[in-house]
Order: C-alpha cells, then structure tokens, then sequence
C-alpha cells in the first residue's frame, strides 16, 4: 500500500477539508469530480468549484462525465430512492465503484471522501454507508477524515498511511465544526457547503418522471431543458416550455434543434415558447384530422404564451415556427386562465 490516493471532490466544503486534512498527512490525492446535468451547487456548476481547489491545493483533477450511464440507475436503482427520484445509495455504489476504476488506473491505494456520518438522510447512515462499501468493492479502502473515528480503522489507518490520531470525529447535519475548520485552514470560498442534487426535487423529480412516461428516447438536451422554465402537458405526444426570464429564453433557444417549435409574441415584451415531441416534427402532421389536431395544440401554446407577456389581458398575435424554417406564420391568442395552466402544468 502507498501514500497515493483518490478523492472524491464535488467542490463543496466537506470534500474541500477532507482533502486538506489529507494532504496535510503527505497524502498524494488525485481528485476525480463527476459531472452530471443533476447538481446543484454553485451557478457555474460543481465542476468549475472543483477545478478552483484543485488548482489552489495544486493537485490533478479529473473530471468525468458519467450523465448518459448514471440516468440507467435513476430510471431502475437497486436500493429504495429517497423521497423523489433521488437514488442516493445506487448513486453512491456507482461512483465508488468508478472510483475504484481510477484508482487502480493510477496505482493508487485508498479513496478519500468527504462523507459525514448522518449528515445526508440516505446514504450517509451506517448500513448504506456498510452496503456501499461492500457492493462498490472498497471494503476497508474508503477514509473519511472528517468522520474516521466514528468508523472503524481503514486499511490505510491500520498500516500506518494515513494517521488516525489527526481525523476527526464529526456527525450530523450541522456545519459549525467544518466552518470553524475552514477558517483555520483559511479556506474562504466554499459557495456550496452541503452542495445539492437536482433529483431531491419534488418539481424537478415530476419533469423527470415526465420525461420517462413520455419521451424514452430522450437526449442530453431534453434532459437540460427540464431545468429550464416552466413545462405543461399538452398531449401524451408533446411539450411545452415557457421561459421565466431572458437569461431562459437564451437557453431555450440554445436547446433547441430541428423539429421543434418555437413562439414568440408579436411587439410586446414576452417569454419564449418550445414545443417538443418524441415524433421528429410532431406538428407538421398530414391529412384532415391531423390538421385539426395541430391547430388546437398551436391554438393552446400560443395561448398559454399570452398568458406570460405583457398583455394586458385582452389578446396578442402569437409568432410560431418549426426549426429550421425561418419564416413566422401568426395567430391571435386570448391569455389562458390560471386554472388551465395549473391542471397540465408538469
């Protein structure tokens, strides 16, 4: 065994200390951050926070994309979620178990995380944490400086690595111990403490159940824009989202791509509207009764934009296009009622 390890960097404040306190001990860490479109910490993202330590700590960093096979584990976890869609303790075998990957990629010895005990509901108890390790193949190999003395001894520990006289013995969901300990180590810019997870979500965990039912051949963009606006069922075939701001209307369009449909209202300030389907231009449909259908569901989008533009409640000329077509066609639409709005909002 060797002084060479892995951990486990969100860029939040435990995983941060966790990693001091180990370097502090001569440890050599390479860090490993997982990107998935589901976190929630800082406004750039958990990546960019994590890059920023790893570059002050002077430490490598890899970073790995792991959306396309951690959604597999959402839609069918082993292990109970949590209240909403959040499989924490799938999710946590599943990092380890990359982790342990990485670590015998770079001939490393251990793996380092800033787990708590009982800080998160889920999987920081005793028997997920006991389960993860066994089912992620770490069993003994997992040190949480933060919370090592609760635990027994590690490998690392008992072979004289890594020091367990200076880890700590911290529990619990509150804080004060790791701030009074980023103070000490003069670590000021931790903008997510407890970090987050998008998939905790009661809103959040609704769109994605959505997305499931409805589009199961969805892509990385459709899991983006169940971030973005305000969503409404139209029919068991499409979609509808509406930004809340220009920062959103920027994204929507950045997310858009062939087939889907786009509104705007005509000469007053207004959301932008998009209308996806899992069928590949779902409104551009052929024959008498299709025609019908898609002038109903135009009719209703364009109404519920109204909804959310500057009108003064009496109507206003709805724009509309499918991607790619640059041409506008119109269409006069009378804001829609709360009551409407709320009985297919997703």
């Amino acid at each position: 065994m060797n002084k060479r390890a892995v951990a486990l960097l969100s860029g939040g404040l435990d995983s941060t200390l966790a990693i001091k306190l180990m370097l502090k001990q001569g440890i050599e860490v390479h860090a490993l951050n997982f990107l998935t479109v589901f976190c929630t910490c800082t406004s750039k993202g958990c990546t960019h926070q994590a890059t920023k330590v790893a570059e002050e700590f002077k430490i490598p960093i890899k970073i790995m994309n792991i959306t396309k096979e951690y959604m597999e584990i959402v839609k069918n976890p082993k292990y109970p979620r949590g209240r909403n869609m959040n499989p924490c303790i799938d999710c946590r075998i599943f990092t380890f178990k990359k982790a342990k990957e990485f670590m015998e990629e770079i001939g490393a010895s251990f793996v380092i995380t800033g787990e708590v005990m009982g800080q998160r509901p889920m999987s920081q108890r005793k028997q997920a944490i006991i389960t993860i390790e066994k089912e992620s193949g770490l069993k003994g190999l997992i040190v949480r400086p933060l919370s090592a003395k609760i635990f027994e001894p590690t490998i690392p520990e008992k072979e004289g690595i890594v020091d367990r006289n200076k880890l700590l013995d911290i529990q619990g969901r509150r804080r004060n111990q790791q701030m009074a300990l980023a103070k000490e180590f003069n670590i000021n810019d931790y903008p997510c403490p407890a970090g987050g997870c998008l998939l905790t979500d009661k809103g959040f965990s609704a769109r994605i159940k959505d997305l499931f039912k409805y589009m199961p051949e969805y892509d990385i963009s459709d899991l983006h824009l169940l971030k973005i606006g305000r969503h409404f069922r139209i029919s068991d075939d499409l979609k509808f989202i509406v930004g809340r701001d220009d920062d959103e209307n920027k994204k929507l369009m950045g997310l858009s791509k062939v087939g889907d449909f786009i509104f705007d209202v005509l000469d007053i300030p207004s959301a932008i509207g998009l209308a996806r389907s899992r069928e590949a231009n779902p409104l551009m449909l052929s024959g008498a009764n299709s025609a019908s259908f898609v002038q109903k569901d135009i009719e209703t989008m364009a109404s519920i934009l109204a909804r959310y533009s500057d009108s003064d409640g009496e109507g206003v000329t709805v724009l509309h296009k499918v991607l790619p077509a640059e041409d506008w066609q119109n269409i006069h639409a009378i804001p829609a009622s709360d009551d409407f709005l709320n009985a297919i909002r997703i």
